[in-house]
């Protein structure tokens, strides 16, 4: 899952008190963890119940298992988005751009653990996925420019390229040591991206 926290969750999180605003967004970060982990399928009262919530506050803010998947959906893309900004500010421009392709792979954990209910929602709620999709593109780019201008990496490389090697991390197949493989692919990929400076 990714780690950083998006600015907000969504605008209806905004007018909340607070003790509801805090429940709401720790029933995210629960939710997230368990689909990650477990798939969508995961027991909306188990997460309820680590969240340290009655079932009725999670119905309250979330009225169906698919409005709490796009809310978490959305809270991963976000993460990812802004976490690239954070890592060029602490990391220099190679490490910075190592690291998001990292917390990548825990955002495609999340989205596989709830791909089926994302199928549904491509078709409700399309503008969702391309919106996405510029975010993830942008924060890449922004990362992969400052590290080819700044002479860590490769000049060659455009972002699509990049976007199409993380993507195949996706067709990993399911099995207990897929994060560490893809965590190993990401080693490879910086290992050919990287100049000798």
């Amino acid at each position: 899952m990714a780690s950083a926290e998006p600015k907000t969750t969504s605008l209806a999180s905004t007018k909340l008190r607070a003790d509801a605003r805090r429940n709401r967004e720790k029933l995210v970060e629960v939710a997230a963890a368990a689909f990650a982990e477990k798939g969508v399928e995961t027991s909306l009262e188990d997460i309820a119940r680590q969240a340290g919530v009655g079932i009725g506050t999670l119905y309250r803010h979330f009225p169906s298992r698919e409005h709490l998947v796009e809310v978490v959906y959305r809270r991963e893309l976000e993460g990812l988005a802004s976490a690239a900004t954070e890592l060029a500010r602490l990391h220099s421009p190679d490490m910075a751009l190592e690291e998001w392709m990292r917390r990548f792979v825990g955002y495609i954990a999340t989205k596989r653990g709830m791909a089926n209910s994302l199928r549904i929602l491509m078709t409700s709620n399309s503008s969702l996925f391309s919106e996405g999709s510029g975010l993830i593109r942008g924060a890449l780019e922004s990362l992969l420019k400052t590290a080819g201008d700044e002479g860590y990496i490769r000049r060659d490389i455009e972002t699509t390229d990049l976007m199409h090697a993380l993507s195949s991390i996706y067709s990993i197949p399911e099995s207990p040591e897929w994060r560490e493989r893809a965590h190993r692919l990401i080693g490879l990929l910086m290992d050919g991206l990287r100049t000798r400076r």
